[in-house]
């Protein structure tokens, strides 16, 4: 399987979410079975069957997220040597032409994109477009509504 570009940020996210799945959420869901079959009947039991259906949810998570550490990619920005160029993990600020509205993202992998956040993935067009481009540059990304031109403004190593 290919690897899977990830910051050093959203691993340690991924992996704090792992020790928590595996040490806290884990045992409760457990000790809830135990719980639950004390009380008798287990067909018609809700709470047996509630506690069941949350263990398959936390065994499920806990799979995902070590099958994605382990095909994860981890890319520390900072230790790459700064330069107007756009690229992965990089937070770049760029100007719509149209309207002159500024917008400031940071490119992360495919897990870590939150556009709340200003984060968006490396597999976006947006970010497709501004890789490999420089401070300066006019991009276009193609959207549903058309194409749309920006200007890369800024790019930082953060």
């Amino acid at each position: 399987m290919n690897r899977v570009p990830m910051t050093v940020e959203g691993a340690e996210a991924l992996r704090s979410e792992l020790d928590n799945l595996k040490k806290i959420e884990r045992p409760a869901v457990v000790q809830a079975i135990a719980e639950a079959r004390e009380h008798g009947d287990l067909k018609e039991n809700a709470e047996y069957h509630a506690a069941r259906e949350k263990q398959g949810f936390v065994e499920g998570r806990i799979q995902e997220i070590e099958a994605k550490l382990s095909h994860a990619q981890v890319i520390d920005v900072k230790s790459i040597d700064p330069s107007d160029k756009v690229i992965f993990g990089t937070t770049v600020t760029i100007i719509h032409l149209d309207n002159d509205a500024e917008v400031t993202y940071k490119i992360v992998g495919d897990d870590e994109a939150d556009v709340k956040k200003q984060k968006i993935s490396v597999n976006s067009p947006i970010a497709r477009a501004l890789i490999g481009k420089e401070v300066g540059d006019i991009v276009v990304v193609h959207t549903p509504s058309g194409a749309v031109e920006y200007e890369i403004d800024t790019v930082a190593h953060l």
